[in-house]
């Protein structure tokens, strides 16, 4: 039994290990002369260069978490950041977050919700927010001089309405999975251990699904998301020797909700819609052409010489040549809270009864300045597509270089001072 310990898979092979066994060998069986099938990929490393979950293909599930640090101990930072990172290595890969012990009648080192379950891809990825270097005018442990320049406090853009308590954090975890359960299992156990040192901010859930043939899913306005991608991603996300050396392999995440007024959509004219994107609604081509991934020709005119793309559509302004070459990698999940009353006016075109629903953006890019605040300056004033969305919180976070066995999340940070 004990070498079953600390497995969440353990519990579940325990009870059912001779069917679990049969059943294994079945699948691994093939014809003579024919390979053996490989079985699917269900763990993403968690050691390495970068993080995991930047540039991993998305999984299917988000739980986004925004932490405020209540301690004033730096050495309390150091010890929550090394057990995150023993308990996110172990999660990845299929343990419970805690090595499991004998005595249970004391609170459990893992919830057990997830034991059973595959590890369905899990990623952990983790992030510095501005506070965690100065708040409130408080150089709290010791790191002012090492926050980095790109780590801004971010602009109000036009037409923000940020919730507090949905916006901001001292430090953040994305976790990433093919299951829901898995993702908000692991910050559930991240949380658990930070009870001393840190208060869980803001969360948010996500989800996307993309279709059986492979093509590009879409977001709740019906539309393709996620059909462009930096041509060179490692020079558009990961921080090199510019940076500061904690940094060097990291990159700076943004995160915004946003909330889509879906009723007023689904009453707009496909063809406005199309406008309002710059992209045909069904075959996600630009306007105009026929396949997804032709070129968007911003330059192309209609017979009366008028832009085929209109100025202020959405993929226009999005554009990186729309932008000093701004470019940012996104990572975006829809998201489904449910209906909510309101006698304000929010949306701003009628009152009652609203689906809180909409878009977990996030993007990675090498510096917040040049990519996101560049690009989303102009988009904030004129893009067609502000009629239908709000940003209601978010944040901006530093995520560090990957790390090696033995070492913790920031360790570099906190080794600098």
């Amino acid at each position: 039994m004990s070498s079953l310990r600390g497995s969440r898979r353990g519990l579940l092979t325990a009870a059912g290990g001779l069917v679990a066994g049969a059943g294994a060998g079945v699948a691994a069986r093939a014809a003579p002369g024919e390979a053996i099938p490989k079985p699917p990929v269900t763990a993403e490393a968690f050691w390495g260069a970068h993080q995991a979950g930047i540039v991993t293909p998305p999984q299917s599930h988000c739980y986004f978490a925004a932490f405020d640090l209540t301690t004033d101990s730096r050495d309390d930072v150091i010890d929550l950041l090394r057990a995150w990172t023993d308990a996110a290595a172990r999660m990845t890969s299929g343990q419970t977050a805690r090595a499991m012990g004998d005595d249970l009648d004391i609170p459990g080192p893992d919830s057990a919700d997830a034991v059973g379950l595959p590890t369905a891809r899990l990623t952990l990825t983790f992030g510095f927010g501005p506070g965690l270097f100065v708040k409130d005018g408080k150089d709290r442990y010791g790191l002012a001089g090492s926050r980095p320049p790109p780590l801004i406090d971010l602009p109000r853009f036009n037409g923000d309405q940020l919730v507090p308590e949905k916006t901001g954090g001292d430090l953040s975890i994305q976790a990433c999975a093919d299951d829901p359960l898995v993702a908000f299992h692991a910050v559930r156990q991240l949380a658990r251990m930070s009870h001393d040192a840190a208060d869980l901010r803001w969360a948010q859930t996500g989800f996307t699904t993309r279709p059986a043939d492979g093509s590009t899913p879409r977001n709740l306005m019906g539309f393709k998301d996620g059909t462009h991608s930096p041509e060179l991603v490692d020079k558009a996300v990961w921080v090199g020797d510019d940076g500061p050396a904690w940094m060097r392999g990291g990159s700076y995440l943004v995160v915004r909700r946003i909330r889509m007024a879906l009723e007023h959509w689904d009453r707009t004219k496909v063809s406005f819609q199309e406008q309002t994107m710059g992209r045909h609604k069904y075959s996600g081509a630009p306007l105009g052409l026929k396949n997804e991934f032709e070129p968007l020709g911003l330059d192309r005119n209609d017979a009366d010489e008028n832009p085929i793309i209109p100025e202020n559509a959405h993929v226009r302004l999005g554009n990186a040549a729309e932008n000093g070459t701004a470019e940012i990698l996104r990572r975006g999940y829809s998201y489904n809270d449910g209906v909510n009353f309101t006698a304000e006016r929010w949306p701003p075109w009628r009152q009652g009864m609203e689906y809180d629903a909409g878009l977990l953006f996030m993007c990675y890019q090498t510096d917040p300045r040049t990519g996101f605040v560049r690009m989303y300056e102009k988009m904030a004033r004129f893009d067609m597509l502000n009629q239908y969305v709000t940003h209601t919180g978010g944040g901006l976070f530093a995520c560090p270089g990957g790390v090696r066995e033995g070492e913790f999340i920031g360790q570099g940070l906190f080794g600098s001072v």
